[in-house]
């Protein structure tokens, strides 16, 4: 399967109608993009700080010490998740953009956003041979009073380019949880460990390997809860990909 599909004539000019209709806005400043046709304005993509040199072999954070393999949280806790990447660390800059992606209803900056996770990760992707993709659900009353959930917004997205299925009916979320901004990594997980659940009967024989999908990753705690019951109901490879990914800690 390849990384990104080929894009047609049709859709460049549907975006380009589109785009004189609704001109682009960056996703970082949230002025119109100029020049048009970019998907951000050159001067603030230099003010995203992508995730370079080493990094855990486990999560994909940036290594504060650049002799190790995985990151402090990684060598610390036992991971049921196979692997992780991420795009951006999660900076004052990409947090202020997630922000007014899940809140403000800027989706179209997950246009950015998927482009650029399928230009550094696309080999990356076709090698991990993903079943389907699973966004990290939200539970169903923040989603009808959001009307969307980010994280499939963007799964939506890069199921698009890379043509891998998505299910939004396998991983639920059972139970809301508490802020999870002031707690501890011990506490977040146990605080999302009973809030995920697998649909048994949607999970079909042929999911075997699952792509989570999100926008941000601090801790690892929901994603290690999500792989946790995929596992138990029988997945064998869980992988994720996210925009934003925490600092080493």
């Amino acid at each position: 399967m390849g990384a990104a599909r080929r894009v047609s004539m049709a859709d460049v000019a549907r975006e380009g109608a589109v785009g004189l209709i609704f001109p682009r806005r960056c996703p970082v400043c949230g002025d119109i993009v100029r020049p048009r046709g970019r998907l951000i304005c050159p001067e603030c993509a230099k003010r995203l700080s992508y995730v370079s040199g080493a990094t855990c072999l486990k999560c994909g954070k940036e290594l504060t010490c650049q002799e190790g393999e995985y990151c402090l949280g990684c060598s610390r806790r036992q991971r049921t998740f196979d692997q992780g990447i991420a795009l951006l660390n999660y900076t004052e800059v990409s947090s202020a953009s997630m922000a007014q992606i899940k809140y403000e209803n800027k989706r179209e900056y997950l246009d950015f956003y998927s482009q650029e996770i399928l230009l550094r990760f696309g080999e990356r992707i076709a090698r991990m041979n993903a079943d389907v993709l699973m966004p990290i659900p939200v539970h169903p009353s923040r989603k009808r009073a959001r009307g969307y959930n980010q994280a499939e917004e963007l799964a939506r997205r890069i199921s698009r380019q890379t043509g891998i299925p998505i299910s939004v009916d396998v991983l639920i979320r059972i139970r809301k949880t508490l802020p999870q901004k002031e707690l501890t990594a011990q506490e977040r997980l146990k605080n999302l460990e009973q809030a995920f659940a697998v649909r048994q009967e949607a999970l079909e024989p042929w999911m075997r390997s699952v792509l989570l999908v999100d926008d941000i990753y601090t801790t690892g705690s929901t994603m290690e809860a999500c792989a946790r019951v995929l596992k138990r109901a029988g997945v064998r490879q869980v992988y994720f990909v996210s925009v934003c990914i925490g600092g080493d800690r």
